[in-house]
C-alpha cells in the first residue's frame, strides 16, 4: 500500500476532531497507529513463481488459429449516425 503524505495544517484538523475522544479510543488509536509504521519483514521472493512452462492440451497449430480467428479487424468509421 503507498503512503499518503499530508501538511500540518491537514494534520491539526485532524487532531481538532480526535482530542475529543476518550482516553479508551485515544490509546487505541495510538496502538493501531503505532503497528501501522512497524517496519514488517518481508517474505522471501521465490523467483521461481514467475514462471514456468505452459500447459495446454491444444496443439501449437490448434492455439494459432484460435488467436488468428480471434482477430478483430478495425474499421476507421468517424460517422456514427
Amino acid at each position: 500500500m503507498g503512503s499518503l503524505t499530508i501538511s500540518n495544517k491537514v494534520l491539526d484538523k485532524y487532531f481538532g476532531y480526535l482530542k475529543s475522544l476518550d482516553n479508551s479510543a485515544k490509546k487505541n488509536l495510538i496502538i493501531k497507529l503505532t503497528k501501522s509504521i512497524e517496519i514488517k519483514s518481508k517474505k522471501a521472493f521465490d523467483i521461481n513463481s514467475i514462471f514456468g512452462a505452459w500447459e495446454d492440451d491444444k496443439s501449437s497449430d490448434e492455439i494459432i488459429s484460435e488467436i488468428k480467428s480471434s482477430r478483430i479487424e478495425k474499421r476507421n468509421n468517424p460517422s456514427l449516425g
